[in-house]
């Protein structure tokens, strides 16, 4: 037997033959043109071409997994419009004489590797969603059928890498599971396994919610696999096996149905209330990163939102998004949550997080640079548009706004000054708006070491665990180099937490966790004990939380 390790995205077991799934290579030639208005008609018709196939798609979508998640194929459809993008292309192909095939998979790659080096988690995955898409039409122009994954035997499949389009095309009653170097997805109950993947790609969503467990940096030899190898994939464990011994098959079969029967009790932890045998009651919310995120919310019975991370509506296009296009993204999620509390960071961008029309200048510390609240507070114009299209948008349901990188009370007080002159305006031109809950991310030491004189400013405070951690630690999360010194649980970190929650308490308002630190089961209880009013958490993570805190003293 030959065992792996992954990092476990989804937490579940699947047992069976497994089905090795190769892609047709298609070679890309950098074969120049003489025609190149000739091959530019090639590229749209190709584009119109796989747009359809991505209807079709949306199509099948909406009845595996509804239609929240299936407007994956609509974003995909309109990343085929972007104006950046296919200029690069028409461009390659005028000015360097390049052919169709190379164009469309440079630039495809191109803007992967801007999406790649973006330092927020969502946005770097969707570096795979250019790739899919760009994949497609380099199919289309080669000539190549569409993939087809839906006559199959029960499988776990093993792959390189396997594309949200794929991965929708999948007879659900048929998978067993998928195990790709990129990623494993195991349906039904499922894991998926990735070398380079990510938890945050559509891929990986799409199989939560086909309920597919999940694992990410497997390294796996696809040449010493074959079709009809029997696996077991352990997305509690973290672990893929080949060839396992027939006990070590029954051990695992037996394990599927204890973890059906622990998905059953999970599954009656909805419309529970989150409080503990106690008598403590938490808010029990979820953090998303778009519009599309809100089914996972609601079918994972979250008692609101309690981190909407706003800046997909600025990053992967070429201008700022408008007031309309804001007020109707922010009223859509704030309507489909039906009077449940929706909190809206306000633009966190800047560093890695690049949108190229800001002109953002490289830096050499991004971590402490020009981000956040820092940008909107000097470009104003920015500040001002989403400000009002968040108090349009908050006359349509239970919506709170909070500041992000806040780290004196001077920032507070502009920021006031600032909603006081937008509702102002608002007011002047008769448009119907309410000025929401407004609260601020304790994300630094200096917020910490503030938040007696904060709290008596703001509505709320939101302690974001992942960036505290790092800047009290001065560590950077995102180097693997450090991850022996990169300790989530240090004592000055949760003392911090505990300043903060006192601080709150203090001057009447309540404080949440939204870090990472939130859905960390080791440390419920003890947030818990510290008076913690609400955790914000991945939807995937709810019941077990909820679980937790309803069996807690």
């Amino acid at each position: 037997m030959t065992k792996l390790k992954g990092k476990s995205v989804y937490q579940s077991i699947a047992v069976g033959p497994i089905l090795r799934w190769n892609k047709q290579e298609i070679e890309i030639t950098d074969e120049k043109i003489t025609d190149a208005e000739a091959e530019i008609v090639r590229v749209k018709e190709a584009i119109e071409q796989a747009k359809a196939q991505l209807g079709k798609l949306y199509d099948k979508a909406v009845v595996e997994v509804g239609e929240e998640s299936a407007a994956i194929f609509e974003v995909h459809q309109m990343m085929l419009e972007d104006d950046d993008y296919l200029d690069t292309i028409f461009n390659m192909i005028r000015e360097e004489c390049r052919n169709a095939v190379y164009a469309v998979e440079a630039a495809g790659n191109q803007f992967s590797a801007i999406f790649a080096a973006m330092d927020d988690d969502y946005m770097r995955a969707r570096s795979a969603d250019i790739k899919d898409i760009s994949n497609r039409v380099v199919r289309i122009l080669a000539g190549e059928e569409d993939v087809d994954l839906t006559n199959m035997e029960p499988s776990i499949i093993v792959a390189d890498d396997l594309s949200p389009s794929e991965t929708v095309q999948l007879d659900k009653s048929k998978i067993l599971a998928f195990v790709t170097f990129f990623a494993i997805i195991i349906l039904h109950i499922l894991a998926f396994v990735t070398v380079h993947g990510s938890t945050n790609s559509h891929t990986a969503i799409l199989a939560r919610m086909m309920n597919i467990p999940a694992l990410v940096n497997v390294p796996m030899d696809l040449n010493k696999l074959h079709t009809g190898m029997n696996a077991i994939v352990d997305g509690i464990l973290g672990e893929v096996a080949f060839e396992p011994t027939e006990e070590e098959m029954n051990t695992a079969k037996s394990r599927v149905e204890e973890e059906k029967e622990k998905l059953r009790v999970l599954s009656c932890m909805k419309g529970q209330a989150t409080v503990s045998k106690s008598g403590k009651r938490i808010n029990l919310y979820a953090n998303i990163g778009n519009v599309d995120d809100v089914s996972y919310v609601l079918e994972n019975d979250a008692e609101g939102i309690g981190l909407f991370r706003s800046e997909f509506l600025y990053l992967g296009r070429d201008r700022l998004p408008s007031e309309e296009e804001q007020f109707e993204a922010y009223k859509k999620v704030v309507s489909a949550m039906n009077g449940k509390k929706v909190i809206i960071r306000t633009l966190d961008i800047g560093a890695d997080k690049k949108a190229d029309y800001l002109h953002l200048d490289k830096e050499e510390n991004p971590a402490l640079g020009y981000r956040a609240i820092r940008i909107c507070l000097t470009q104003k114009d920015i500040f001002k548009t989403q400000l009002r299209a968040l108090f349009r948008a908050a006359t349509y349901g239970n919506l709170a706004v909070m500041y992000p990188m806040i780290i004196s009370t001077e920032e507070v007080l502009e920021i006031k000054q600032f909603v006081t002159a937008v509702e102002a305006e608002l007011k002047a031109e008769g448009t119907e708006y309410r000025i929401p809950e407004q609260g601020i991310m304790i994300e630094t030491p200096a917020a910490v070491m503030m938040s007696n004189e904060l709290a008596e400013m703001v509505d709320f405070f939101s302690i974001g665990t992942n960036d505290l951690t790092q800047y009290t630690l001065a560590i950077d999360r995102q180097n693997e180099k450090l991850d022996a010194f990169y300790d989530a649980h240090h004592p000055a970190v949760l003392r911090m937490i505990q300043m903060v929650i006192d601080s709150a308490h203090a001057h009447g308002i309540w404080a949440g966790i939204c870090g990472e630190l939130g859905a960390d089961m080791e440390l419920t209880e003890r947030f818990l004990a510290m008076g913690i009013d609400e955790l914000s958490v991945a939807p995937s993570a709810i019941l077990k939380i909820r679980k937790r805190i309803r069996e807690a003293e």
